[in-house]
């Protein structure tokens, strides 16, 4: 090495968060000692954020195969699955967690705009984002101000690159109180033809660093997001990166015409890790080396170091391999666009990443290694000591409430039960003019333009089930995402998942993190909804401990006709109701255990993954024939909060009366069912559809072919929100509580 060394010191390696096994792995791989700038290389591709090495061999337990699978989990930046007709969709989620715990505002915003470049940088145009957000208690004036800003953050990036936030989910806990978690999801359309891969390839192709300019903010993100929060943690704020939604735009619109031409060889953007992880990446996936010189990145700041260049996480910037010989037309492209495209480097024969300055060689590290090659380590795993209480739950001992009207109007009170159109007004969720089903469906459906077909998506998790039973949790996580994708009228097509945890060091985490992705992979089997890709997001801690396990599913599904779609909500008066399901006494776990006797405890209901396949299949067969006017998933809440939410479609207001729930008295156990489960239990594999009269017998002939249990329960339309002899609301009161929750604890 040609650098001046600057001392190693143990202080200085593991400031850099590396411990000493993995120094004298570097040793071993470089020949010598490293300088300060490989240090800070290997760093952060070292990092649990960019190379999950302790998450690595429990991700393999997914199922990642599948007939229409493109690009599959871990091979690009995004998964791609084929929907016929030459297209196909790209879609991920990622967290940017820790950010926003820091700066909500740029960290949000900034994590949207990552994700639409890892969707964009495979050439495809994004369509649709999507969000998964938690926060702590909204009495806290901190989570108050993390959720403006994370909300506000989400919406400025969203709104001024013009691609539509059209759905998501908000869950407050008190777990989440300091580190709220923040994951952002994009999907996209690409040809099939059209797919561009993330590599460096072809000895003496010129390599292009394009897009905006490269500062100090988010310098060393990767390894940020790769500990725990505590109180100091504030001083890491240049560690939150800074967006320009608008210098996006004009990034997305030439990447995507320069995809049009023959000029391009490979595309990756500079997201975590920033231009580390860029050009190691894409020379590790093409087999070859790649050398830049420093002197020629764009900088907005005076004085960086080579250190410095390579680890920011600047926003809006990407690296492009052309075609030799095709250098002018990636210029001009750029040049048109009013962007920076400069030559850099290029690519080499053998397979090393060497980074120069001013012709001075300040990095040669072999790509590999710093790509693909960081330890991986099996964890020490142990059920966590507080489970064998929190599993203690006797219903003698639970009361049934004396009110059950009051019941109702608590649970859609609750946050996180409650509308979310605080939250989804903020974004514009109607720009492209292709939002068929607008925020607060079960799921998101957008048109693909100038085809029939249509996208839903949905993004799911019960962290309270995931807390007492991760296993079944990471179970019901992807059912419920299918449901709620199959009850627009999608056939789920596969999952992108974030995986939400505290500190992989602790053998209680580890665990519940390997018995969620093993009730996940079981229900992707079940399900064949394989795992196209994602993101682990560990050490998410604060001060008072870790979150609730969070393994967030992105569930996208094709919907081959639009006009076959399914509301959410009641249509029509006089429409027959049916539940369709059995129902248990399964109230452990459940947000009316927590809202109504303050216990978090328990087991979650039980996911029989038999009878959910039935259910869905019923449900699609249904839509498809054109039975369903209506079809809402049972979740938080159960029966009463499922009704009332169909009851209060944010257009219009339609009530039911349920007056037929005598032979619901047991369940199919012949067990008596107490009266609070049958109003709020969460039983899974259950869902309320409407149907116009006329297609009654149908129904239940249908149902009947799938073995699915269908009781007719009730009719739609009035003014009141009847159910059994224990509930009756006006659909003004209701819809009052549900709607003014939100804004009422946020406008304090």
């Amino acid at each position: 090495m040609t650098e001046v060394m600057e001392k190693i010191t143990p202080e200085l390696i593991a400031r850099h968060g590396l411990t000493e096994e993995e120094y004298q792995r570097i040793l071993s791989i470089l020949g010598r000692e490293p300088n300060r700038t490989e240090l800070g290389m290997f760093s952060v591709m070292w990092s649990e954020h960019c190379s999950y090495k302790n998450s690595r061999p429990v991700l393999k337990l997914f199922p990642t195969q599948g007939e229409k699978l493109l690009v599959k989990a871990g091979e690009e930046n995004a998964g791609i699955i084929d929907i016929g007709g030459g297209l196909a969709i790209c879609f991920k989620i990622e967290s940017h967690n820790h950010p926003s715990a820091i700066e909500p505002f740029q960290g949000a915003a900034t994590g949207v705009g990552g994700i639409l470049r890892d969707i964009f940088t495979m050439g495809a145009r994004p369509i649709l984002l999507m969000n998964s957000l938690r926060f702590g208690k909204l009495d806290s004036p901190q989570s108050r101000r993390l959720f403006s800003g994370v909300v506000a953050g989400i919406a400025h990036y969203g709104n001024c690159i013009g691609v539509p936030t059209i759905g998501g989910e908000v869950y407050f806990h008190e777990s989440y109180e300091g580190n709220p978690l923040v994951n952002a999801m994009c999907l996209g359309i690409v040809r099939t033809d059209g797919i561009i891969k993330g590599k460096a390839a072809g000895t003496g192709n010129p390599v292009y660093y394009v897009g905006s300019t490269t500062g100090r903010d988010g310098l060393g993100g990767a390894a940020f997001a790769s500990r725990e929060l505590t109180e100091e943690s504030h001083e890491d704020r240049p560690a939150v990166q800074v967006g320009d939604p608008f210098m996006e735009k004009l990034l997305l619109e030439a990447c995507l015409e320069l995809i049009q031409t023959d000029a391009l060889v490979g595309m990756q953007d500079m997201g975590a890790a920033g231009l580390t992880c860029a050009t190691c990446e894409t020379s590790a996936r093409g087999a070859s080396g790649i050398e830049i010189d420093l002197t020629k990145v764009p900088l907005r700041e005076k004085g960086m170091s080579p250190y410095e260049i390579m680890l920011s996480e600047s926003q809006e910037r990407m690296l492009v391999i052309a075609k030799k010989g095709r250098e002018r037309t990636v210029e001009q492209i750029f040049e048109k666009w009013d962007l920076h495209a400069v030559q850099i480097g290029e690519v080499k024969e053998g397979k090393m990443t060497r980074i120069l300055n001013s012709g001075r060689l300040v990095a040669e590290i072999p790509s590999k290694a710093l790509a693909d090659e960081a330890p991986v380590y099996i964890r020490e795993e142990k059920e966590p000591a507080y489970l064998a209480e929190a599993w203690k739950l006797n219903l003698d001992d639970v009361p049934q409430p004396s009110d059950f009207n009051l019941t109702l109007k608590k649970l859609l009170d609750h946050p996180t039960i409650a509308s979310k159109a605080w939250v989804w007004q903020q974004y514009d969720h109607m720009v492209r003019t292709d939002t068929i089903f607008y925020p607060g469906h079960d799921a998101a459906l957008i048109r693909i333009k100038g085809t029939k077909k249509g996208i839903a998506v949905s993004t799911d998790c019960n962290s309270l089930y995931c807390y007492l039973d991760p296993f079944e949790g990471g179970k019901i996580a992807v059912a419920e995402s299918a449901r709620n994708v199959i009850s627009s009228g999608a056939v789920p097509l596969g999952i992108t998942n974030c995986l939400n945890f505290g500190n992989p060091m602790k053998p209680e985490i580890f665990w519940q993190f390997r018995r969620a992705v093993e009730g996940m992979s079981e229900a992707c089997r079940a399900l064949k909804t394989p795992v196209t890709g994602g993101n682990v997001s560990f050490y998410n801690e604060n001060p008072s401990g870790a979150v609730f396990p969070t393994p967030t599913v992105g569930m996208a599904g094709l919907m081959e006709d639009i006009e076959k779609r399914v509301p959410s909500f009641f249509q029509h008066e006089e429409d027959i109701i049916f539940l369709i399901g059995e129902t248990l006494n399964e109230i452990g776990a459940s947000h009316y255990l927590m809202v109504e006797h303050g216990l978090q405890k328990g087991r979650p209901p039980r996911l029989d993954l038999a009878r959910e396949s039935a259910l869905q299949k019923f449900i699609l067969e249904a839509a498809h024939s054109k039975y369903l006017s209506s079809c809402h998933d049972l979740s938080e809440g159960g029966l009463a909060v499922a009704l009332a939410e169909s009851c209060l479609s944010p257009w219009q207001e339609r009530g039911a009366v349920i007056d037929q729930l005598d032979f619901l008295i047991r369940s199919r156990n012949g067990e008596l069912l107490r009266q609070d489960s049958l109003y709020f239990g969460e039983t899974q594999s259950r869902v309320i559809v409407s149907v116009r009269p006329h297609h009654k017998e149908a129904l239940i002939r249908l149902a009947q072919s799938h073995q699915v249990p269908a009781y007719q329960i009730g009719k739609s339309g009035g003014k009141e929100i009847v159910l059994g002899d224990r509930i009756n609301l006006t659909v003004k009161e209701a819809g009052e509580i549900y709607r003014q929750a939100l804004p009422r604890r946020m406008n304090v």
